[in-house]
């Protein structure tokens, strides 16, 4: 799995645990799900995403290196 499917991974389970926890334990974990939303929006203007570069860091590869391995 690529740094970016792994993104799309990341951030989906981070919205479902945030409304869960919201729902189940305490409404103010909407804000949670807030802060999710917005890394997301920004890192599509700028490029930044700090769960990418942790994830580099961990050895996951980008499409770019992936595609050329093959």
């Amino acid at each position: 799995m690529s740094v970016e499917r792994s993104i799309f991974a990341f951030a989906g389970f981070m919205v479902m645990l945030s409304l869960l926890l919201t729902t189940f334990v305490h409404p103010n974990f909407i804000w949670l799900t807030a802060f999710v939303g917005a890394n997301l929006f920004q890192s599509a203007f700028t490029g930044f995403c700090p769960a990418a570069m942790l994830m580099k860091k961990m050895g996951i590869k980008t499409e770019a290196e992936l595609a050329r391995m093959k």
